[in-house]
């Protein structure tokens, strides 16, 4: 895949690069008001990106299941004055998690590098706007919406139904002049999705690559872990690590994960085997 979103971001195509989430939220699942003072992001953002972090997404709306939306004015307050400090800070590579035109392009104006939107610019003017910043977007398959998402969520057959949705949203980002080059794709594990579904997709992986975009994998500590092991959020580090690896060996390009210093040694392992693969 050359003149994708990776090359345009600076990301090796010959290594899975780690998206470190920091959510400056008080109600996100996992972290919810860990670091939603500014000096507490910056802290936690600095730790990430010394331990291999080569993205920081910045969230300002949590998404988790039975969500609720914020205002606008209190996403841009959450979310800008961190964008801001980092880029001065750190000058880092920074992914905006949201799905509100607003902030997109706020964020834009303040040097986001990379719109991260669960809903798949579905929003009004969300995908007016996102084509005007001109940067890579990352698409989200969710079936419902986060207050909705996990009320019985079905499919006939879930592979072809989440390609599908990327099939009509690349050509919907198209036509709104958003080129195929600028796009990631995250099948959204754990949005709208039962344990059996996430397991599918996950086992089944390589299907994805059909479509011919980067992979952003975001499992790091979710409920299919918990369903799996029993254990709270805070507990499912072996559990993420697992997936994480599972996600790389698969081809993901991209893992949006919590734990990075961990992940990172993880995907050191992974790394070093496909390079003897490929020189061999």
């Amino acid at each position: 895949m050359q003149n994708n979103a990776l090359s345009l971001l600076g990301l090796s195509e010959n290594r899975t690069s780690i998206m470190g989430i920091l959510n400056v939220t008080p109600d996100s699942f996992s972290d919810g008001g860990q670091f939603n003072q500014l000096n507490q992001a910056l802290t936690h953002a600095e730790f990430m990106l010394k331990n291999g972090a080569d993205i920081i997404d910045i969230g300002g709306e949590s998404t988790r299941p039975g969500a609720t939306a914020v205002s606008d004015e209190e996403e841009l307050n959450r979310v800008i004055p961190v964008i801001n400090a980092l880029k001065k800070e750190f000058n880092c590579l920074i992914s905006v998690d949201t799905s509100n035109p607003k902030v997109m392009w706020e964020a834009y104006n303040s040097g986001a590098d990379l719109i991260n939107d669960v809903r798949a610019l579905s929003r009004e003017n969300a995908l007016e706007i996102a084509a005007k910043t001109n940067l890579p977007i990352c698409l989200m398959h969710m079936q419902g919406s986060p207050l909705t998402m996990q009320i019985k969520p079905n499919y006939e057959n879930i592979l072809e139904e989440v390609c599908d949705f990327f099939r009509l949203k690349i050509k919907q980002c198209q036509t709104a002049g958003i080129s195929q080059e600028k796009l990631i794709l995250d099948i959204g594990f754990g949005f709208g999705k039962t344990l059996e579904h996430n397991l599918q997709m996950l086992n089944q992986l390589e299907t994805f690559h059909s479509l011919d975009l980067p992979l952003l994998i975001g499992i790091s500590r979710k409920s299919m872990l918990g369903q799996i092991t029993g254990l709270p959020e805070d507990q499912r580090l072996h559990a993420s690590l697992s997936a994480a690896v599972i996600s790389a060996m698969k081809g993901a390009q991209i893992l949006r994960v919590h734990d990075v210093p961990q992940t990172k040694q993880a995907l050191q392992i992974v790394d070093a085997m496909n390079k003897v693969n490929h020189e061999s």
